[in-house]
């Protein structure tokens, strides 16, 4: 059964940094594209960053040059560092794998992904 476990959330200051964690276990990892997403409450779940699985990084605008996303294929994770934190990133971050063999287009559409986790909360304190 495949299964993606996060860490490293937490609370932080504003300006501060966080890295979160994503291990999967359950089949190969390498050869599929990984995601970040956050959602509040209320709020539908967004794209934050993904990667495909050469290694070919995306982000959306409110994060890009703050966040940095990368893949360990040895370790079978994925990370996600988040520097210069604001107040409007607190969420519940959560990360994905994509549905399809090699993906390197759609993955800012959440309904791509084949497996999520169970979500580790940031919070940013002003």
């Amino acid at each position: 059964q495949a299964q993606l476990v996060e860490s490293g959330g937490g609370l932080v200051q504003a300006g501060g940094s966080l890295r979160l964690s994503c291990a999967f276990s359950g089949q190969s990892f390498s050869d599929y594209a990984m995601g970040w997403f956050r959602q509040t409450p209320g709020k539908e779940r967004e794209f934050v960053a993904s990667i495909t699985w050469s290694s070919t990084t995306d982000y959306a605008d409110h994060v890009k040059g703050r966040f940095t996303i990368s893949r360990d294929n040895a370790k079978n994770t994925v990370y996600l560092q988040m520097n210069t934190l604001k107040p409007e990133d607190t969420a519940v971050y959560y990360c994905a794998l994509d549905a399809n063999w090699r993906a390197t287009f759609y993955l800012r559409n959440p309904t791509g992904y084949a497996y999520w986790g169970q979500g580790t909360q940031v919070t940013v304190s002003s």
